[in-house]
């Protein structure tokens, strides 16, 4: 099994982060932020990997270390429970539908961080969360976790449904990209023969 623990400690937020990448898609997530948390949830479920995440952050100050950070502790705990990534697929994308919403994610689990954000928000928050902080959990999260990312919101005015089909797009294709290719279940799919990051 894929597995990893990750306990991150800084003056601004003391996060605990348990994930199986091999789940059934179960979850529980406290981060103070309830849409956050929601989005999460939505992260978990649909990409099968089950996640256990718990943080106190400086949300006296505002959502910013708290959304980053989880994004952070999240892709070290990703990287952690990949190990040495023989065997999986490795690239995915999809396409997520929601009501007058399209988005699409593709990424590449190669190492090489790398994130392209080309999603805009009709509104500044949903709920109390500021809707400029969904890059900065995208960012730590694909830095992390040493993923090449992509996302793109198509068209939508809704902004709650295209942050949702974001969450719920990278959930999709990490499910795929993290599958293992019964063809090559003992290499790493590079011609390089590693996947640590080297270019």
């Amino acid at each position: 099994m894929r597995t990893a623990v990750i306990d991150r400690n800084t003056n601004e937020t003391k996060i605990s982060v348990k994930l199986n990448l091999d789940g059934k898609g179960q979850y529980e997530v406290k981060t103070g932020i309830g849409f956050l948390d929601h989005m999460l949830e939505q992260l978990s479920r649909h990409s099968l990997i089950d996640l256990t995440l718990a943080c106190e952050g400086d949300l006296h100050i505002d959502g910013h270390h708290t959304t980053e950070d989880c994004g952070i502790a999240i892709g070290m705990a990703f990287k952690k429970a990949l190990g040495d990534m023989k065997g999986i697929t490795r690239y995915a994308h999809a396409y997520i539908p929601m009501d007058e919403t399209l988005t699409r994610v593709a990424l590449d689990i190669s190492g090489r961080p790398f994130l392209v954000w080309k999603v805009n928000f009709p509104r500044e928050k949903i709920g109390e969360m500021d809707t400029e902080l969904f890059e900065e959990f995208y960012r730590g999260f694909a830095f992390a976790a040493g993923i090449t990312l992509h996302v793109e919101n198509l068209y939508g005015v809704n902004s709650h449904h295209i942050i949702e089909s974001c969450f719920k797009g990278l959930a999709r294709a990490l499910r795929d990209a993290l599958e293992i290719d019964p063809r090559k279940a003992d290499a790493i799919p590079s011609t390089k023969g590693t996947l640590g990051g080297s270019l």
